[in-house]
């Protein structure tokens, strides 16, 4: 039940049995529907989730209406409005699932318990949020100084499987091009 959890820490630090253990009593495995959402924009974001199976995505809408994805986040990766998470002020996000979806979710305030009990899970815990923030700015400098073509290899790279699990539109939106000109880009690069 555990396994990916393990492996996903073992990246970075070593816990012995008991740390692993006690971090685990901290978790809470939640199950979501597919499309069910875990937040809204507007509301405080409670738990940072760790995908055990499914897909979930990030995004926000824009005031005229259109969804622009900015992760999705697949087994082994951890997701959250981060902003909202560590402020605990309402978010600007929305974090749905796109399969059903199993995650482990961790509080706040159990995330804070643990960083005292568990001090080299500071360790963890930076390194994944410096990687978010590498990943943040690299997506940016993409976004403006790489073509469509060379954003849509990137991502497929990046998530090898995202045509069985994506849809076309989200994976469109998260390139910042229209499913129909994603469509044509693929048929150009199949020729």
């Amino acid at each position: 039940m555990y396994d990916r959890l393990k492996r996903n820490l073992g990246r970075h630090i070593q816990l012995d049995d008991g740390e692993f253990q006690l971090f685990t009593t901290r978790l809470v495995l939640k199950t979501y529907s597919k499309e069910e959402y875990l937040i809204q924009r507007g509301q405080i974001c409670k738990y940072t989730h760790f995908v055990s199976r499914g897909l979930i995505r990030l995004f926000d809408i824009s005031e005229k209406g259109y969804e622009k994805n900015t992760l999705f986040a697949k087994e082994e990766w951890w997701v959250s409005d981060l902003y909202s998470f560590h402020s605990q002020k309402p978010g600007t996000y929305f974090l749905q699932a796109l399969e059903d979806t199993e995650a482990f979710a961790l509080s706040k305030y159990e995330m804070e318990r643990l960083l005292l009990e568990i001090p080299k899970l500071e360790r963890f815990w930076r390194i994944l949020h410096i990687n978010a923030f590498i990943s943040q700015q690299e997506r940016v400098m993409h976004m403006i100084s790489k073509t469509a073509q060379e954003r849509y290899l990137d991502f497929i790279a990046k998530y090898p499987d995202a045509e069985q699990r994506i849809s076309q539109k989200h994976i469109a939106s998260y390139l910042g091009i229209t499913p129909e000109f994603l469509s044509k880009m693929k048929s150009d690069l199949k020729s």
